[in-house]
């Protein structure tokens, strides 16, 4: 029984277990044997902690050697260093409405390719006409540095200009090459990065090819996109598709109808069908692309297709879909970048009219019968559509400056001022906070004494301060074209000028936008405001941030 009792009690036999566990300790007491395990515990304590001391410290040498790295022997990218105005002067030169922006040095900023005629190159090549054998003066296609307008590259080319044009070639797996230029009787194609000749060939006999040229994908699988040419003629409308890699056309020249068509462009629906648009005396008419590449080559055209609700509405021996009705259309322009789904903005003498882009449907029109020039695109609101500026003449010797709603064609703002001759179409830049700095020419009303040689000038819009204008004074001779741009991703907004300096050659003008803030006058379009309000405006537009979306 008190076996059994025990073996219920087992704290009774801890007396016993100690003291085998005191010999075992060597006859030490109770209090020794506790002192000597804490100092054996605190010993391996020790020792872990020099672990974690030691592996402390080698995680701070390897974070140091990483700094130093990245500090001293990886070099950081030098940001491009600008001027934030600059001009080139081209004495005795001429030149024409072209301007393109390309990468041209790859330093990641937009350099700037124009064509001049002249007797000799501005650069330091010292290229003459008479050195390449073509008759003087001849033209000369640059490109110059966008940050502070020094001289990349230039190439002699044969007179006379026709047209020119940049963003061409497709992809770049091949020696790339950018910009198509129609001169004399050649078609020329140049590699934008050295100016070199990519290829180049006669220009088709008979009527003369137009812009746009429309850049196509890759079509003959080499990689490079290829590029179809349209020639408007006096009784029908062709087209030729040359290879992007050696200029050489690809199948058969496509008779695309038979009455001429004015202007044409490439637009692609949300199917990811591309339709060429074609302008004519009528009204504007689609034909599919897939159509047109496989009548110039059966074998090609494989990775493009029909829209079926397009083609349900096409019509006619040419199977043209008919988009817009009107025997007045003066211009159509897409309302997004190249290569996007888009919607189309049309003009003709009446009105201004938007549709669809996928259904064909119309989605609103706006009055306007004596409109100056193309529309341009901004963001007034924030409502993630593209609004549209116009500019309408309205009599007397006045023309109305309006911004309509992308989405209603409803009047968000306008103005009335002079009209200034010569003056460009508006232009728009991009901002952080999804709107747009407006920038437009013309003379505010109310200054009878200034001539009309001094008439012209600048004004940029801030549609969060759209009760004022920044007007700048820009009396210069004849303006070939006014670009507005940013010449970094993201940053560094600026116009070109490219001006006849008074009959003494020509001057090709870099200004960041900025800059005008600074000498700028602020009018206001309504009650008079004071200095401080004045400046309070300036800073708004000092403050803002710039953006290519």
């Amino acid at each position: 029984m008190e076996n059994s009792t025990a073996a219920h009690h087992p704290t009774e036999e801890e007396p016993l277990k100690r003291g085998e566990e005191d010999k075992a300790e060597g006859g030490l007491t109770s209090s020794q044997v506790n002192l000597k395990r804490s100092c054996r515990e605190g010993l391996a304590f020790a020792k872990l902690s020099h672990w974690r001391t030691a592996v402390f410290f080698l995680s701070l040498f390897l974070c140091l050697i990483i700094v130093f790295a990245f500090s001293f022997v990886i070099p950081c990218p030098v940001r491009p260093q600008y001027l934030a105005t600059w001009n080139r002067t081209f004495s005795q030169a001429a030149t024409y409405d072209f301007v393109a922006f390309e990468d041209a040095n790859k330093d990641k900023v937009r350099d700037v390719l124009f064509v001049l005629k002249d007797t000799e190159g501005e650069g330091t090549q010292n290229n003459t006409c008479a050195d390449k054998g073509l008759p003087s003066p001849c033209l000369f296609a640059m490109a110059v540095a966008g940050t502070d307008g020094e001289t990349l590259w230039e190439q002699p080319l044969a007179p006379e200009f026709h047209w020119a044009q940049c963003g061409l070639g497709g992809e770049k797996k091949y020696a790339g090459w950018d910009c198509l230029l129609f001169h004399s009787d050649l078609l020329t194609a140049l590699d934008k990065y050295t100016g070199e000749v990519r290829w180049q060939w006669p220009h088709p006999t008979g009527p003369k090819s137009t812009l746009p040229v429309l850049s196509l994908p890759d079509l003959d699988g080499d990689g490079v996109g290829e590029v179809a040419l349209v020639f408007p003629g006096d009784t029908q409308t062709t087209m030729r598709i040359l290879s992007g890699k050696t200029g050489e056309q690809i199948g058969f020249e496509v008779t695309v109808d038979s009455t001429k068509s004015d202007r044409h462009l490439l637009h692609i629906t949300e199917k990811g069908s591309r339709y060429i648009l074609f302008q004519k005396d009528t009204g504007l008419y689609g034909l599919a692309l897939l159509k047109i590449v496989t009548k110039a080559n059966k074998d090609m055209g494989a990775g493009l297709k029909k829209d079926k609700l397009w083609e349900s509405k096409a019509n006619g021996t040419f199977d043209l879909v008919p988009v817009y009705q009107s025997n007045s259309v003066k211009y159509v322009l897409s309302t997004g970048q190249p290569g996007e789904t888009s919607n189309l903005l049309l003009v003709d003498e009446e009105r201004l009219v938007l549709i669809d882009g996928n259904s064909l449907q119309q989605l609103w029109s706006f009055n306007a019968t004596k409109v100056y020039w193309e529309p341009s695109f901004g963001h007034f609101d924030k409502d993630g559509t593209l609004d549209i500026v116009v500019e309408e003449e309205v009599g007397n010797n006045t023309k109305r400056v309006m911004i309509l709603n992308g989405k209603s064609g409803g009047v968000l703002w306008h103005v009335d001022m002079l009209p200034s001759p010569n003056s460009p179409r508006p232009a728009s830049v991009n901002t952080l906070n999804s709107l747009s700095v407006f920038m437009f020419w013309g003379m505010m009303q109310g200054n009878n004494s200034v001539s009309m040689a001094e008439s012209r000038r600048s004004y940029m819009l801030h549609p969060l301060h759209s009760k004022v204008l920044l007007e700048t004074t820009n009396v210069m001779d004849h303006i070939f074209t006014f670009k507005a741009t940013l010449l970094e991703r993201g940053r560094h907004a600026c116009y070109f000028l490219l001006t006849d300096n008074g009959g003494s050659g020509v001057m090709l003008k870099k200004r960041k936008l900025k800059d005008d803030v600074v000498t700028s006058t602020v009018r206001p379009m309504g009650s008079s405001i004071t200095e401080e309000d004045a400046t309070d405006i300036k800073e708004a537009f000092n403050r803002l941030r710039f953006s290519d979306e």
